[in-house]
């Protein structure tokens, strides 16, 4: 409740105590001259409620209760609609607002909440595990929403769903490059999804790289770690994953490692571009779907940020003069990330131009 006016704490407490009483709640209450009332309400079964007064005009209730079933809930509904009653009763036309939040289900078999890339809660209306397994690497979840099907989850962070064919059509050009007997170079999208769209396209032949840990030559301890942790669909139990439960993204792409226009090589990516530069070969498209744009230069991202300059400088020695590469960025609230990762593309060994573009991705529930 936000107030109009400065809150009478004393007056607060008094007019909602009965609600509580009620319930058979012991009450415990806190004061402090200049900061108001804490009070806690404790019940026999565990639920408790605390409510919060400050001078200013804010009161605060939270409600957490260890009922799981539609009784329980009724209950608690009825007595947050009580405290709503009194407190209009108390106050009429000076309550300003009234905000109240669903409820949050902690420590259920089914997580719902996800962060977004910069930092909001976003509760999912997930139903199902489907999947969820560790890797030697990471945790691999597969989970199911109503809305955007399966999602893949990787150490808690929601890569793809099968909603998200605008991410994949993004990182790919948005429908305005011609694969058409080209020659193109996927590095991680151990989901399928790039490859799956690419090859419908007839291209002479893709192959798609993706990181094998047992091999990590030329990077640090640090790196390699921060790599482990930023870096998505990065192992065959990925794979194995998405090819058995996200297949509306991935198709039967991942059923095999090699097909007609196509290879997966389960290999380290960096040995694995060297080689090629070593050898001349050149690709009409790079697609980088390893990892986002690191948030900082603090000191633990500045081997992310070396990582990606590797990635972006060996990219480049394979790329044919008119060729493109395609990456992700980061959530577009992160302006200062994306900034430092343009101010990277001038400090490669060779110019470049680069444009970008702004999409929703459906799962993501933000603009990337």
């Amino acid at each position: 409740f936000s107030l109009n006016l400065a809150a009478d704490c004393n007056a607060v407490l008094k007019a909602l105590q009965p609600i509580f009483q009620e319930q058979g709640m012991t009450e415990t209450v806190h004061n402090w001259e200049d900061h108001g009332y804490l009070v806690t309400y404790i019940k026999k079964n565990g639920s408790f409620a605390n409510l919060r007064i400050h001078p200013h005009g804010l009161v605060l209730v939270d409600l957490q209760s260890y009922n799981d079933d539609m009784k329980g809930r009724e209950e608690v509904d009825q007595l947050l609609n009580k405290v709503e009653e009194r407190m209009k009763e108390l106050f009429h036309s000076n309550i300003k607002r009234v905000k109240r939040l669903p409820a949050i289900l902690r420590g259920g078999v089914i997580d719902r909440y996800w962060p977004t890339a910069d930092g909001r809660l976003v509760e999912y209306d997930i139903d199902e595990v489907v999947y969820d397994e560790d890797s030697p690497f990471q945790n691999i979840k597969i989970l199911h929403s109503k809305q955007f099907g399966n999602i893949l989850i990787l150490s808690g962070d929601v890569n793809l769903a099968e909603s998200d064919l605008a991410y994949t059509q993004a990182i790919m050009g948005s429908g305005k490059e011609d694969y058409t007997g080209k020659e193109v170079l996927i590095l991680g999208g151990g989901d399928g999804g790039i490859l799956y769209e690419i090859v419908k396209l007839k291209p002479k032949m893709v192959t798609m790289v993706e990181i094998s840990f047992d091999k990590w030559p030329e990077l640090s301890a640090d790196t390699l770690a921060l790599s482990i942790v930023t870096s998505s669909n990065i192992d065959q139990m990925v794979i194995d994953g998405c090819k058995k439960h996200m297949r509306k993204t991935c198709g039967d792409v991942l059923d095999n490692l090699k097909g007609e226009c196509y290879q997966v090589l389960i290999e380290d990516c960096i040995p694995v571009l060297k080689r090629y530069a070593k050898e001349g070969r050149m690709f009409d498209y790079v697609i980088n779907d390893l990892t986002a744009v690191p948030i900082s230069t603090s000191p633990e991202e500045d081997s992310t940020w070396e990582f990606l300059r590797l990635i972006l400088d060996l990219s480049m020695k394979v790329l044919k003069q008119d060729g493109k590469y395609f990456t992700q960025g980061n959530c577009i609230n992160l302006t200062d990330a994306l900034t430092l990762y343009e101010e990277q593309l001038s400090r490669l060994y060779c110019p470049v131009e680069f444009s970008k573009e702004t999409v929703c991705v459906p799962s993501y529930m933000e603009l990337y």
